[in-house]
């Protein structure tokens, strides 16, 4: 295995990221059947290449992410290169190596093929089938002396092809496939896919072989989360329909990918609470609907947990909902959804009955204080620096008076 690094990262690091990490435990309880997952990129450094002054908020080790209940899947970016030096593949995780064993239960890790910039393609079946075989052996449950995570066994492969010819495609992951199937557990494959439909490099692929979900990239096109509005853009609906009348596997899962954060992609990216709407309606108007991929670990983190917003507007449906602020008391418990250990926690305030909350003299005797770690929807009402808010809809995290736009400043206190 050939391993290629960003520039400032010494042969050491190199070292480290090869005899650790011993195991990657494949997930018992992972669903793909869910509509509430959330799966997150990490590998590139994002981030960190944006922002190189902020090392403090740079990528760091994969475990770091893992220890979280926010994320069910991983796929580690990327496997740029299939053929360099001596006929093998070649990664790049820029500044990152993993840590030794953590556990992951509940979650998936698989390897990412591919990438804006790789170096990706096959010149026929034949070479395609021989990779399928290489994957197997270096990644999953096959034997090689190069394999570059030890004896851990990832959980799948994804497909981040976005540029070349489409030749082989369907082979390799035909050949894969065969190979899965002969294994001790639970395989998945993957891709992200560009939104505008058919996608021009993997989009015959995906029509020729069954996929188990497709992150859509609904960023850097027309289609993109900041066209949402616009019916003549947005095209989730167009992927739903091939997610049920065409794809070999009828039970394919359709993500919203998006970036973390606006340094993440060129356009497409929307506040978190405008996200929760989009998500919400998505997930409550198409079948085919699995929940949401992020680009990438490292901005989602800096964006003040972009990531959790987001898991928390997928799993809102299935939460215990605080009393309002008319009443006197209030509870908030974890929940588990259905084939998960455990499911993000978020408390959600559910509006008041009247307009306003009550007032006496210069204080809002009736309205809890606004808290970061609270989910209002639209109506709900607090209390924030001497003034009543209330909310436009659905938001978490976002200060009153803020950036976001969420909250209208209805009385002074």
């Amino acid at each position: 295995m050939i391993f290629s690094w960003l520039s400032g990262h010494d042969s050491l690091s190199l070292l480290i990221f090869f005899f650790l990490a011993w195991g990657f435990p494949a997930s018992a309880t992972f669903s793909m059947l869910r509509n509430t997952n959330l799966a997150v990129y990490w590998g590139q450094d994002s981030y960190g290449a944006n922002n190189p002054s902020d090392t403090a908020n740079w990528q760091q080790p994969i475990s770091y992410y893992c220890n979280d209940d926010t994320v069910d899947t991983f796929p580690i970016a990327f496997l740029d290169q299939f053929f360099a030096t001596g006929g093998l593949p070649s990664i790049n995780l820029a500044n990152s190596c993993p840590n030794p064993p953590f556990p992951a239960v509940g979650k998936i890790l698989t390897i990412s093929l591919g990438g804006a910039t790789g170096s990706a393609g096959f010149s026929n079946d034949s070479q395609a089938q021989v990779f399928a075989q290489t994957v197997w052996d270096l990644f999953l449950e096959g034997s090689s002396p190069d394999r570059p995570f030890g004896s851990a066994v990832l959980d799948g492969v994804d497909l981040d092809i976005e540029g070349g010819s489409q030749t082989g495609y369907a082979a390799f992951v035909t050949a894969l496939r065969t190979l899965m199937a002969s294994g001790r557990k639970q395989y998945y494959i993957t891709a992200a896919p560009q939104c505008p439909y058919p996608d021009a490099y993997i989009g015959t692929t995906l029509n020729a072989v069954g996929f188990d979900a497709v992150y859509v990239q609904f960023y850097n096109n027309y289609c993109g989360l900041n066209n949402y509005n616009n019916a003549n853009a947005w095209d989730f609906g167009t992927w739903d329909n091939w997610a049920k009348t065409v794809s070999p596997n009828r039970s394919v899962k359709v993500y919203i990918g998006a970036p973390a954060s606006s340094s993440a992609a060129g356009s497409g990216y929307i506040d978190a609470s405008t996200f929760a709407t989009i998500i919400q309606q998505t997930q409550s108007q198409y079948s085919s609907f699995g929940g949401v991929m992020l680009w990438d670990a490292s901005q989602a983190y800096a964006n003040s947990r972009y990531d959790k917003a987001v898991k928390n507007a997928l799993t809102a449906g299935g939460t215990v909902v605080a009393t309002s602020a008319s009443t006197s008391t209030a509870a908030a418990t974890t929940t588990s959804t259905s084939g998960s250990v455990t499911a993000a926690t978020v408390t959600t305030a559910t509006a008041t009955t009247s307009s306003t909350a009550s007032v006496t003299g210069t204080s809002c005797s009736e309205v809890s204080a606004w808290s970061s770690t609270v989910a209002y929807v639209s109506g709900s009402q607090v209390a924030y620096n001497g003034q009543l808010w209330t909310a436009k809809w659905w938001t978490y995290d976002d200060v009153p008076g803020g950036p976001a736009g969420v909250w209208t400043d209805t009385v002074s206190c």
